[in-house]
């Protein structure tokens, strides 16, 4: 918790330039997510997973667009980070 604190502080104080480099990392980390899935196949799964990477990417981007409150923006940050490492990895399994 004392990790999740220090980074939400940061976040918080500089929250204009965190929230322009973490839209290009989610950004990236999610196009790799979806190259990823994309090189598995065109079934039914890579396409829930497909789903499920882009609506991730695109709430962070929209949660930062919308200038919602900085807790919310950064949690969704966090989910969206996570959730696209988890497909990345997961699809690195399936294909190798």
């Amino acid at each position: 918790m004392k990790l999740y604190n220090a980074l939400y502080k940061d976040f918080d104080d500089l929250f204009v330039g965190s929230s322009a480099l973490s839209i290009i990392l989610s950004s990236c980390l999610g196009s790799v997510a979806v190259m990823l899935i994309l090189m598995n196949g065109h079934s039914v799964v890579q396409m829930v997973q497909l789903f499920f990477a882009v609506v991730v990417c695109m709430g962070y981007n929209t949660a930062v667009l919308a200038q919602l409150k900085h807790k919310l923006v950064f949690n969704s940050l966090l989910v969206s980070l996570a959730v696209s490492i988890i497909l990345i990895f997961w699809n690195i399994i399936i294909r190798y």
